[in-house]
């Protein structure tokens, strides 16, 4: 297949988390605390909230933390009202971008967001321009170096995935929203450790993006990532892996 996987794409932001733990850790509690707002603070009555104190976990955020954004979100303790806003714009090469934020302060939010745009060859467009292009998939990352590839797709397949390819050295098995759960869950009990989950707007289609493009589409979407208010950057675009390598 062209370009590189969806899952270079994290171990690279994995990378870059790591040199900037604190505005990481910011972006978790907002998360979930607004998780727990919309849906209630028990982890197992609700999913995206469970979602989010698993992913905060995995970056060894410490417990208070995560119990104080669940306060935050649901009253008991005093915190901000933060507005869920997706943005979409056009990147280098035409790539459509898709930006999910969490902000209290929408007019500060889009400026930062069309001044960054601007500063790397990037664009704003209108509301729905490229949202029709993505889909709201969860996606679920197995090592497959550890699990057998047939054990590992009958266990998800059984337990409602779309679909699972391998992708290098990781299982990526796809599932529809309302299954997302339960294929974890048919995972781990299978005795399937899972290396990393998201909720995540999958392109229906993708472009080759390679070259100069490449590189200047990873630095606008690193210089949105770097935004507080931004939660994910997502693109439609199959980066060549060259691009990953010259990268800063």
């Amino acid at each position: 297949m062209a370009g590189h996987s969806k899952w270079a794409q994290i171990k690279r932001k994995k990378a870059v988390t790591d040199a900037k733990r604190g505005q990481h850790f910011t972006k978790l509690i907002r998360e979930i605390t607004v998780a727990a707002r919309n849906g209630g603070g028990d982890p197992d009555l609700n999913p995206r909230l469970r979602l989010a104190i698993d992913t905060a976990k995995a970056a060894n955020m410490p417990s208070e933390n995560i119990d104080r954004g669940i306060k935050k979100g649901t009253g008991e303790l005093e915190g901000v009202d933060y507005q869920e806003i997706a943005y979409e714009g056009y990147g280098p090469a035409g790539v459509a971008l898709y930006i999910e934020t969490l902000t209290d302060n929408a007019n500060r939010t889009v400026g930062e967001i069309r001044y960054v745009m601007s500063r790397n060859g990037g664009s704003m467009g209108t509301a729905g321009s490229v949202a029709w292009q993505f889909e709201r998939k969860g996606q679920i990352y197995v090592d497959a170096k550890r699990y057998d590839e047939d054990s590992t797709l009958m266990a998800a397949l059984e337990a409602g995935a779309d679909d699972m390819r391998r992708d290098d050295d990781i299982f990526v098995v796809t599932t529809e929203l309302t299954s997302f759960t339960a294929v974890q869950e048919a995972l781990k009990s299978a005795g399937i450790a899972i290396d990393q989950a998201e909720l995540s707007m999958i392109a229906k289609n993708t472009v080759d993006v390679s070259g100069d493009d490449a590189k200047k589409l990873l630095k606008l979407m690193d210089a949105l990532d770097d935004l507080d208010d931004v939660q994910k950057v997502h693109s439609n675009a199959e980066i060549d892996e060259a691009a990953y390598a010259e990268a800063p």
